[in-house]
C-alpha cells in the first residue's frame, strides 16, 4: 500500500535533518549545566537516551538537573522509569528527593546499603536531624573524614546543640582545633550553644562578633546590603532573644519589631520574630498577636488539619513549630474564641506526639470551660500512662484542683512526684491541703514520712530540722502533745534550738511538771526579774491595762533612758503680720468674716413693699396708670422681634427677682 502524502513528507524531511553524534550531544550537555542551564539539560539527555536508550551517565544527568531545576516529582519519575528498564542503582537520589518532599522515613528506607559512601552518610544525618533524632545524627558526623568535608564543624556543632549536648561543643571545637570566630556561621551556633547553658552574657557578646564577621565577609562578597540583613537575620532575631532572657524588654521588642517591620529576614527567622514578640507583649494585643499568627498557620485538606505556611514546617524545628501552635491556642482562650482552640487542640497530639504541651492545653481548654473536673481526669490519666513524664503534668493537676476547691486531689498529686515529695515546700503545701481537706491524720503521716526520709539523707543541706520544728508544732496544736514533745526534747539535744526549748517547756508543762521545770534552768534568765516574787505576783488582782500606742510595752528603765535624752524644745517667737502691734491689737476681728452675710447672725433679710400692689377704690375698679399703659400698648404695632426681646428681658428680671429673694 502506497505512504500517504503528509507521511512522505515527514519521512524526506527526517531523512534530511542531520544525525547529531552523541559526542556532539554531551558536549552541548555538559554546556548547559555549566551554564546552569537545567532545563535544556533536560532536553539533551532525552535527545541523548532517544539515541541510546539506557546510558547511565544520560540518567544521572538528567535525574541531576531535574533535582536542580526543583522539579523533585519528575526526577522520582525518571528514577523509577530507569530502575525499570536497567540495573543502575540510584537510590542516592531518590533518598535525597524524598527528603526534599519530607518523606523523611521513606527516605532513610531508600538510603540502607548506602552506608559507606561520604554522602549518604551526610543525607542520613540530615534526616535524621530533621525526624528529631539528634544523637543519632551527631554520630554519623563525628564517623565522617573531617579532611574530605568542608566546614563540617559547623553542623556538627548545630547537631550537639540540637541534641541536648551543648556542653560538648568547646571540646570538640578544641579537638578541630578550630575557634569559633573563624566563620559566624560557627560563631552563631557556638552562641547557640552558649545560650543553652545558660551563660547569655557570653552568648551575646559571640553573637555580635558574629554579626560583625558575618558583615565584613558578606560585604567582600559583593552582596547587596539588603541581601546582607537578609543572611544576618537569624543572628539579630537570636541577640534579641537573649536581650529578652536577659531582660532588656524594650530593646527585645524593639528589634522583633524592627525585623518584622522591615521584612528584611528569611521566612523562618520572621516567624520565630514574630512569635516571640507575641510571647513579649502577651493578652494585651490579642486581635494583632491573632492576625499575625493566622498568616503563618493554615488550615490543610491533608491527614493533619493545620500546617504551617510557605514551608515552615521543614524550616523551623519541631520545638519552634510547637511554640508557635502553643501561642495560638494561648491567645485564642484569651479572646474567648473556644471553639477555634478546641479544634487546635485536638489536632496538636497527632502533630506532637511525644510532647507533653498538648496534654497541658487541653486542660487549659477545660478549665476556660470551667470543667475543671474533666482537666484532672485528663492529667491523671496520662500521668498513669505515662510515668516517667509526669512531674509537669502533676504539677499541672495540683494547681488545677486547688483552685477549683478539690484540696485532696492537689495533695495526691503533689505526694506522687518523688523528687520533691520532701523537700520543706511540697511538706508544707501538702500538710495545709490535707488540713483543709480534713485529713489530720494524713498531714501528720506526711509529716513523719519526711522526718523519717532526712534522717537517712546523707546530704550537706539537710533540712531535718526544719521539717521536724513544723512537724512539732503541728502535732502540738492538733493535741499530740506526747509526739510533739518527744520532737522538741530531740531538737534540743541534737541541735539545741531556743524555739525548740521553749516548746518542749510549754508541751513538758501540761504532763511531766518536773522535765517542764529542768528544762526552764536552761533558758538565759532576763535582766529585772530576779527580785520579782511570784507568789505576792499571784495574789495581786493583775496587771494594768497596758497602754495603746506606738509606746506601749516600754519598760521603765527604758521610758527613763529616753526622758534624759529628750532635748529641750526651744521657743519660737509668734510671726505677726505686716503692720501689726501686738501691744495695741484693736478691737477683735469678727470671728463670722468668712461666712456668707445670709448665714450671719447679724443678718437681717429686706422686707417686700406690698403697698405698691395695693389698689385703692371700687370693686372691679382699675387704677387710671394701668388703664392708660394698656391703652398705649393695644394702639403699638405688633412685632415678633419685639417680642422675642421682652420674652429674654422677662426671663432676666424673674431670675433676678428669685436672686434677691434668696438673700
Amino acid at each position: 500500500m502506497a505512504p500517504k502524502p503528509k507521511e512522505k513528507a515527514k519521512a524526506s524531511a527526517a531523512a534530511a535533518a542531520p544525525v547529531i553524534s552523541i559526542e556532539d550531544l554531551f558536549t552541548s550537555l555538559n554546556r548547559h549545566i555549566q551554564r546552569s542551564e537545567y532545563e535544556q539539560a533536560v532536553k539533551v539527555s532525552d535527545q541523548i537516551l532517544a539515541a541510546a536508550p539506557g546510558d547511565e551517565d544520560a540518567i544521572r544527568c538528567k535525574v541531576v538537573a531535574l533535582v536542580k531545576a526543583d522539579s523533585i516529582e519528575e526526577a522520582l519519575v525518571a528514577i523509577k522509569d530507569s530502575s525499570k528498564k536497567g540495573s543502575l542503582d540510584l537510590s542516592f537520589f531518590k533518598g535525597y528527593c524524598l527528603y526534599r518532599q519530607n518523606k523523611l522515613e521513606e527516605a532513610l528506607e531508600s538510603l540502607k546499603g548506602q552506608e559507606g559512601s561520604t554522602e549518604s552518610m551526610l543525607l542520613e544525618s540530615q534526616i535524621l536531624y530533621r525526624i528529631g533524632k539528634m544523637g543519632a545524627s551527631v554520630d554519623i558526623y563525628q564517623k565522617l573524614p573531617k579532611s574530605t568535608i568542608d566546614s563540617l564543624e559547623i553542623n556538627l556543632v548545630a547537631g550537639l546543640v540540637s541534641a541536648g549536648r551543648s556542653s560538648e561543643v568547646q571540646g570538640t571545637l578544641d579537638a578541630l582545633r578550630v575557634k569559633a570566630t573563624s566563620s559566624f556561621e560557627l560563631a552563631y551556633n557556638t552562641a547557640c550553644s552558649l545560650i543553652e547553658r545558660e551563660k547569655y552574657k557570653d552568648a551575646e557578646q559571640l553573637l555580635l562578633s558574629a554579626r560583625r564577621i558575618g558583615q565584613e565577609t558578606l560585604m567582600e562578597e559583593n552582596l547587596a546590603d539588603d541581601d546582607v540583613e537578609i543572611e544576618l537575620a537569624p543572628i539579630a532575631v537570636q541577640i534579641a532573644y537573649v536581650q529578652q532572657i536577659l531582660g532588656n524588654t524594650q530593646e527585645a521588642v524593639a528589634s522583633y519589631t524592627d525585623l518584622v517591620k522591615r521584612n528584611l529576614a528569611d521566612e523562618s527567622s520572621l516567624a520565630v520574630a514574630v512569635n516571640n514578640l507575641i510571647a513579649l507583649k502577651g493578652p494585651k494585643d490579642v486581635s494583632d498577636g491573632l492576625r499575625k499568627l493566622d498568616k503563618l498557620i493554615e488550615k490543610s485538606d491533608g491527614p493533619e488539619k493545620f500546617q504551617l505556611a510557605r514551608g515552615l514546617d521543614l524550616k523551623l524545628s519541631q520545638k519552634q513549630r510547637e511554640a508557635i501552635y502553643t501561642n495560638r491556642v494561648l491567645l485564642l482562650l484569651h479572646s474567648n474564641k473556644m471553639d477555634q482552640a478546641r479544634e487546635l487542640v485536638g489536632a496538636l497530639p497527632g502533630m506532637f506526639p511525644g510532647s507533653l504541651m498538648p496534654v497541658l492545653l487541653q486542660a487549659a481548654v477545660h478549665v476556660r470551660e470551667n470543667k475543671a473536673a474533666k482537666a484532672e481526669e485528663i492529667l491523671g490519666q496520662y500521668a498513669d500512662k505515662f510515668p516517667d513524664r509526669s512531674k509537669v503534668i502533676l504539677l499541672a493537676r495540683a494547681q488545677v484542683a486547688a483552685a477549683a476547691g478539690h484540696p485532696q486531689i492537689a495533695a495526691d498529686s503533689l505526694a506522687k512526684i518523688p523528687d520533691i515529695q520532701h523537700k520543706p515546700a511540697t511538706v508544707s503545701t501538702i500538710v495545709s491541703l490535707k488540713e483543709r481537706a480534713g485529713d489530720t491524720d494524713g498531714a501528720d503521716d506526711v509529716f513523719d514520712s519526711a522526718i523519717k526520709w532526712w534522717s537517712n539523707a546523707m546530704t550537706e543541706d539537710n533540712k531535718l530540722n526544719t521539717i521536724m520544728q513544723e512537724a512539732a508544732a503541728f502535732k502540738l496544736r492538733h493535741g499530740k502533745k506526747e509526739e510533739a514533745a518527744r520532737l522538741y526534747e530531740q531538737l534540743v539535744k541534737s541541735h539545741g534550738s531556743i524555739e525548740a526549748l521553749v516548746g518542749l517547756i510549754q508541751t513538758a508543762a501540761h504532763a511531766d511538771i518536773e522535765k517542764a521545770e529542768a528544762y526552764e534552768k536552761q533558758l538565759t534568765p532576763l535582766l529585772g526579774l530576779k527580785a520579782i516574787d511570784v507568789d505576792n505576783l499571784e495574789k495581786t488582782s493583775g496587771a494594768k491595762q497596758a497602754e495603746k500606742g506606738p509606746n506601749a510595752g516600754a519598760t521603765e528603765t527604758y521610758e527613763g533612758k529616753c526622758k534624759d535624752k529628750a532635748k529641750k524644745k526651744r521657743k519660737r517667737k509668734p510671726k505677726y503680720p505686716k503692720g501689726f502691734d501686738p501691744a495695741n491689737p484693736g478691737p477683735p476681728p469678727d470671728p463670722e468674716r468668712w461666712l456668707p452675710k445670709r448665714e450671719r447672725s447679724s443678718y437681717r433679710p429686706k422686707r417686700k413693699d406690698k403697698r405698691a400692689a395695693q389698689i385703692r377704690g371700687s370693686q372691679g375698679a382699675v387704677a387710671k396708670e394701668a388703664a392708660s399703659s394698656s391703652d398705649t400698648k393695644s394702639n403699638q404695632p405688633a412685632n415678633p422681634k419685639g417680642a422675642s426681646q421682652n420674652a429674654v428681658q422677662s426671663k432676666a428680671s424673674s431670675k433676678s427677682s428669685r436672686k434677691k429673694s434668696r438673700k
